[in-house]
C-alpha cells in the first residue's frame, strides 16, 4: 500500500521506476506457431523466426525487458520450440542469478492438466503458478514474444502503480479495416477501459476519429496476487476458453480497476516519428518490416546504443565484396549484409542478406529477405523473395519475375512475395542436419 501511496508523482523518479522493475516478473508467451506465415514456421515457432539480418524476433521482447530492469523473466514455450530453446541458452545467459537475474522456460509440461498442453493465453501462465509464487513479485507483466517494437515498460509499470490499477492492458491506435485481428477497447476520460472485445468482426472505432480503433498489444501488467485469484477462478470455468482477450479481460472491466496504456508513453525512439510496433505475423507484414531496415533512415533504429537490441551470434568473418569489372562486380546498395556473407561478383538491392549468404557472379538478388546459409548460383535472378535458411539456388535460377509460373513450385502472397523453402527446391530440412 504504500508505493501505491507513494506512487503518483514519482512516475518519472528513476529511483521509484528501479524498484518497481526490480519486483516485477515477466512471462513471455512464446509457443504460438505463427501458421499465416506458412512455411516459414514448418520447423520453428514464430518468436524464433530470424529478423533484420541478425535477429529473432522474440530478442526485440526480451530487449525490451533487459533494458527497462526487469531480469526475472519466464519464456513459456510449446510449439516447435527447440530452435527458440537453443537461441535462449546461447544468447540469453547472462542474466546473473545471484542477484536474482534469470530466464526460466517453461515448456508445456501437463504440470496441472494432465490430459492437456497450454489450452490459452491465461492457461499458459496458470500452469506456470508455482514459479511466479516463487518469485515473490509484486507484479506480473504478461508479453507476446512475436512483435517488433521497442517500449520502456517501467513508464507502464508507475503509471499503473500511480493510477491504483488492477490490470492494465497496453493500446496503441490501428486501422479500424485492420482492427479485427486484435483485442480492440473503449476508454474513458481518463484511459479506464470500458468495453474489450477479442476480434471483433465490426471493431469500434474511437470517438472522433472513425477510421481508427484502439488496439490491445498482448502486453498485460497485473498486480500479481490480484492475477493469481483471477487465474485460480477462471480455471475453474468450464466455460471459459482460459484466453486473457476472450475472457478474463471482459469479466474485470465492470468490476475492477482496469485501465489502458497508450504505447506512445513509452515508446523508445525519436520524438518526431510515430510509434513504432509490428505485428510481423503474415509473410507480406514479415517481409515489409525487414524491406523498411534498408531505408537510409528507418523508423526503427537498431544503431540506438541506448536501447540495445541484444541476441546470440556467432563470431563471424566481416561481410566480403569481391570483383570489380565492368561486367563482373560484387555490391550492395540499400541494403544489409551480415557477417560471414561473400558476395562474389553479384549485385544486391533494397535487401537484407543474413549471416553466411554465399551469392555468386552475375546473380541479382532485389527487394529480398534472405536468411542465414543460402547459397545463390551464378546468373539467379531474385527479385521480392523470402529465402529461409540453408536454400541452394541453382544456376540460373529465376523467381519473382514470372508470377504463375512461381506458384506452381513456391508460395506466392497476393501481393506477389515469394517465399522458398529447402523443401520447395527439393532440399528437404530433415536431411540437412542442422536447427532452424
Amino acid at each position: 500500500m504504500g508505493i501505491l501511496q507513494g506512487g503518483r508523482g514519482r512516475s518519472n523518479d528513476p529511483r521509484f521506476v528501479s524498484h518497481l522493475t526490480r519486483h516485477t516478473y515477466a512471462i513471455i508467451l512464446a509457443g504460438g506457431r505463427g501458421s499465416r506465415l506458412k512455411q516459414l514456421t514448418d520447423w520453428r515457432s514464430k518468436p524464433a523466426v530470424p529478423f533484420a539480418g541478425k535477429f529473432r524476433i522474440i530478442d526485440f521482447t526480451l530487449s525490451n525487458c533487459v533494458n527497462s530492469g526487469i531480469r526475472q523473466i519466464g519464456v513459456a514455450t510449446q510449439y516447435k520450440a527447440q530452435s527458440l530453446i537453443r537461441h535462449l541458452q546461447r544468447g540469453w545467459s547472462f542474466l546473473d542469478g545471484r542477484f536474482g537475474e534469470f530466464i526460466e522456460i517453461m515448456p508445456a509440461q501437463q504440470q496441472i492438466d494432465e490430459t492437456h498442453w497450454y489450452q490459452g493465453t491465461a492457461d499458459a501462465v496458470f500452469q506456470n503458478l508455482d514459479m511466479l509464487r516463487r518469485s515473490s513479485a509484486e507484479h506480473i507483466l504478461i508479453l507476446s514474444g512475436d512483435h517488433i517494437y521497442k517500449m520502456d515498460y517501467g513508464r507502464m509499470i508507475a503509471a499503473h502503480v500511480a493510477k491504483g490499477a488492477d490490470l492494465t492492458v497496453a493500446c496503441i491506435e490501428v486501422p479500424i479495416k485492420e482492427a479485427s485481428a486484435f483485442g480492440v477497447m473503449a476508454v474513458d476520460n481518463e484511459d479506464r477501459v470500458v468495453s474489450f472485445a477479442e476480434k471483433p468482426e465490426t471493431p469500434e472505432p474511437i470517438p472522433g476519429h472513425p477510421d481508427q480503433a484502439l488496439a490491445s498489444m498482448g502486453i498485460y501488467l497485473f498486480n500479481a496476487q490480484y492475477l493469481y485469484e483471477q487465474l485460480i477462478r477462471d480455471s475453474g470455468d468450464p466455460e471459459s476458453s482460459h484466453d486473457f482477450g476472450k475472457d478474463i479481460i471482459p469479466r474485470l472491466i465492470a468490476r475492477d480497476a482496469v485501465f489502458a496504456h497508450r504505447f506512445a508513453h513509452s515508446c523508445v525512439g525519436s520524438p518526431t516519428q510515430e510509434p513504432y510496433w509490428r505485428d510481423v505475423g503474415t509473410l507480406d507484414a514479415y517481409w515489409q518490416a525487414n524491406m523498411e531496415q534498408t531505408k537510409v533512415i528507418p523508423e526503427l533504429n537498431l544503431y540506438d546504443e541506448d536501447w540495445p537490441i541484444w541476441t546470440w551470434q556467432e563470431q563471424l568473418p566481416p561481410a566480403k565484396f569481391v570483383f570489380d569489372w565492368d561486367d563482373r562486380r560484387g555490391m550492395a546498395v540499400d541494403s544489409l549484409v551480415a557477417g560471414g556473407s561473400i558476395i562474389s561478383g553479384a549485385t544486391i538491392r533494397r535487401s537484407m542478406l543474413f549471416q553466411r549468404v554465399r551469392a555468386h557472379t552475375h546473380a541479382l538478388i532485389e527487394d529480398s529477405v534472405i536468411l542465414s546459409n543460402v547459397e545463390i548460383g551464378r546468373n539467379c535472378v531474385l527479385k521480392r523473395v523470402i529465402a529461409d535458411k540453408r536454400c541452394i539456388f541453382p544456376e540460373g535460377c529465376v523467381i519473382g519475375v514470372d508470377p504463375e509460373a512461381d506458384r506452381q513450385r513456391f508460395h506466392v502472397t497476393a501481393s506477389g512475395i515469394t517465399l522458398v523453402t529447402p523443401e520447395m527446391l527439393g532440399q528437404p530440412y530433415y536431411a540437412q542436419g542442422s536447427s532452424k
